[in-house]
């Protein structure tokens, strides 16, 4: 049986690729923590400026844009802060210094609970290949997380250590636990319509596919919407 996560930690940081990846990915779950009083941060490990099909877009433009737009889903959901590490799209490498850069987050923000890409999840059906930069990010958020951010002798410059006590990871093919964000689900669909450079003019097309993505993870909860992770205990 699936089990239902209703704890709420007291702080939390979400890392991910992308400007909008963090709404589309568990924007229901940081608005329910957030609603409950939980210190909730996000961190954009790119600029977004290659988020795009047209040739004639100009990158910086675009790059600026979507941190405007970074900023009003921040407001949607209630976030205490957002935090840019400004690496071009596709240029993320899992490196000593992305992966410093995370930890001397972790060690300032000291939360309880880390949010990331599953960076094992590679092949989804037949037809999508996981973005190179959400497995980058993946990868270098577990090594901060586990063991770096916690180690004195890792990244010393970085701050004091600090253990983050739980690990989150979305879009993951092995999914163990589930949150239900029932009564978040609206607070969610206005976030991602707040990346209108990567949804367009938002509508009712942009809430069906919002709400049916959250229906089927809340099918397998049991409950009308529901975010699914694979949740490590540290």
């Amino acid at each position: 049986m699936a089990e239902l996560v209703e704890t709420v930690p007291a702080s939390a940081l979400a890392v991910y690729a992308h400007p909008d990846d963090a709404e589309v990915s568990c924007g229901g779950t940081l608005a329910r923590w957030s609603a409950a009083g939980a210190v909730v941060h996000v961190c954009i490990c790119t600029q977004g400026d290659k988020g795009s099909s047209d040739p004639a877009a100009n990158p910086p433009d675009l790059a600026a844009r979507r941190r405007t737009e970074v900023n009003a889903a921040a407001e949607v959901l209630g976030l205490a802060g957002h935090h840019h590490l400004d690496v071009p799209d596709g240029e993320l490498e899992e490196t000593p210094e992305l992966r410093g850069r995370i930890v001397a987050l972790i060690r300032q923000l000291r939360p309880e609970v880390v949010i990331a890409p599953d960076p094992t999840a590679v092949f989804f059906g037949q037809h999508y290949v996981n973005h190179r930069d959400h497995r980058v990010v993946g990868w270098a958020t577990l090594d901060a997380v586990a063991p770096a951010a916690s180690s004195p002798h890792y990244f010393p410059q970085a701050g004091p250590p600090h253990r983050v006590e739980t690990l989150y990871l979305s879009g993951t093919l092995d999914p163990n636990v589930w949150i239900d964000i029932s009564r978040t689900i609206e607070s969610k669909v206005a976030a991602v319509a707040c990346h209108a450079s990567q949804v367009g003019e938002p509508g009712e097309w942009l809430r069906t596919v919002v709400q049916e993505r959250a229906e089927e993870a809340g099918r397998v909860a049991r409950v009308g919407y529901a975010e699914s992770f694979r949740r490590v205990l540290l």
